[in-house]
């Protein structure tokens, strides 16, 4: 990965985390915690390693909620980045 990427994803990872803990309303997300971002070399997808800390079997329920709230989230990171298009984002269980 480059050091353009590099600080990509961890501006990516600091945005996204923000957006998750202050402008997400939705329950189902519960209590999400980002471990990594990698982004492509074209910079149109970012994947997001989450985990959660909550019990096991919830963690499919807040993966389902995570993925309604993607185009919010992606919408939000537009704002907060200066480059030209947004990556697509996929979230990952990082376990």
């Amino acid at each position: 990965m480059s050091i353009k990427n590099a600080r990509i994803a961890s501006i990516i990872k600091k945005n996204v985390s923000e957006i998750l803990q202050n402008d997400i309303t939705k329950k189902d997300v519960g209590f999400v915690t980002i471990t990594d971002v990698e982004v492509t070399n074209d910079l149109s997808f970012a994947k997001i390693y989450v985990t959660f800390l909550d019990k096991p079997e919830h963690h499919k329920t807040h993966m389902e909620a995570l993925e309604s709230v993607k185009g919010l989230v992606r919408s939000k990171l537009a704002g907060t980045l200066s480059t030209r298009k947004c990556p697509q984002l996929i979230f990952v269980y990082d376990n």
